[in-house]
């Protein structure tokens, strides 16, 4: 197994960063859609199965191109992320998982230990996503009946008897939410001190909770002066606490050889949203009590018109999926341009995703990794691709091609 996933502790804090804390290199991971894909939202014309061999073609993808992570969501809606990505050990070789627990749902004791044991069997590849969860009916049918305050809170207690089983030590804790006489992790993960945890919250509270406990402090894709008030916000309350986070922001790509094809692709891919649909999803989310959702619904204001709401920045994913709903939207020097705005304001590392999942997979990597400042453990090592063979890729079988892209 490669060094650089047995080393992989080397993730946690800020890296890469330039003057003005900036970022000169930065990490691209990719999504694992267990919630379902397909050529188009909201239609089942195009639509994919969720099923183990599209998923693994997805992983292997992600592996072989050499994204650095990938992201599995979590929620009703998706296949249980821990069961999904534990399949995918076996068929990846370099690839991080970014895997979901969720305070409330498990006691950190369970956690602790699913964690490690991934984290062994796959070599250093488990990356933590903490999600405390911002719609309060889906929450409630998981058991789960605090409010928006209390459930920070609950994260709060949480990540404090987490963090230290997993440092091996020994746990007596007994707070508001949860208590633990004698708690111990018997064996440990690869990571040092544990795998990474990465975290998104908007509102005060879950800003105070990542500001205490994580180690990447994660936005949904806002236009970059927004993200640039977040990010100096939590600067200074990790700062206040004596610690240093890396920050990373969530967003879907549309990336085509013209700016023209990719605003093409974009109309396309919300071509069969109805109003109703729009209409019915914005309810749904308007009964959301997380403020990372509602400065997502406020970038569209649940219409069609002005979805560019920054330049190449479009939030017509948002009208119809919750959560991340901004695409970078362009050729690839528009898109790599852009990810090197935010890049500059210090993120480190960006997760993407696009409509269908595989193929986007390819095209994002092939047309703009080569365009990005990338750390050493995103890329596969090999360099560009050549088309060199066997047979029908040479010129009349005699010559390699000499086009390279340039003019």
């Amino acid at each position: 197994m490669p060094d650089s996933i047995l080393s992989a502790s080397s993730d946690i804090g800020p890296h890469g960063q330039g003057g003005d804390h900036g970022a000169s290199e930065a990490d691209v991971l990719w999504f694992l859609p267990t919630h379902g894909d397909g050529r188009y939202l909201g239609s089942q014309i195009g639509a994919r199965h969720v099923t183990l061999t599209y998923l693994s073609q997805i992983a292997r993808a992600a592996d072989e191109l050499g994204y650095f992570g990938m992201l599995l969501p979590t929620g009703k809606s998706c296949e249980d992320s821990w069961v999904v990505a534990s399949s995918m050990i076996p068929l990846t070789s370099r690839v991080r998982f970014l895997v979901a627990v969720r305070p409330g749902l498990s006691e950190p004791s369970m956690t602790a230990r699913m964690a490690a044991t991934f984290d062994r069997l796959s070599g250093g590849r488990l990356l933590v996503n903490v999600v405390t969860g911002g719609d309060p009916a889906e929450l409630a049918g998981d058991g789960v009946f605090l409010d928006h305050a209390e459930r920070y809170a609950a994260t709060d207690e949480y990540l404090a008897v987490w963090r230290r089983l997993m440092q091996g030590e020994t746990v007596d804790y007994e707070g508001r939410h949860l208590r633990s006489a004698g708690g111990k992790l018997l064996y440990p993960p690869v990571q040092h001190p544990y795998p990474p945890l990465y975290f998104g919250g908007s509102s005060e509270a879950g800003q105070q909770v990542a500001a205490e406990h994580v180690d990447v402090y994660l936005t949904w894709g806002e236009p970059p002066a927004a993200v640039a008030e977040k990010i100096a916000s939590m600067r200074a309350l990790a700062a206040a606490k004596g610690r240093t986070l890396s920050f990373g922001i969530r967003l879907h790509v549309i990336v085509r050889e013209t700016s023209e094809a990719a605003w093409a692709a974009a109309s396309d891919l919300i071509r069969h949203v109805s109003d109703a649909d729009i209409a019915k999803a914005q309810a749904a989310f308007s009964k959301f009590d997380s403020v990372g959702q509602q400065r997502m619904a406020s970038l569209h204001k649940g219409g069609r018109d002005g979805l560019e709401v920054s330049p190449n920045l479009w939030a017509g994913v948002g009208l119809v999926r919750g959560g991340a709903g901004t695409a970078l939207v362009g050729d690839p020097d528009e898109v790599a341009a852009r990810m090197k705005e935010y890049m500059a304001i210090g993120i480190d590392r960006f997760i993407l995703s696009g409509y269908p999942h595989l193929e986007e997979c390819y095209r994002f990597a092939e047309l703009v990794f080569p365009k990005l400042p990338l750390r050493a453990t995103t890329g596969n090592g090999y360099g560009p691709a050549r088309n060199a063979g066997p047979f029908g890729e040479m010129i009349a079988n005699v010559g390699a091609p000499t086009h390279n892209g340039k003019a």
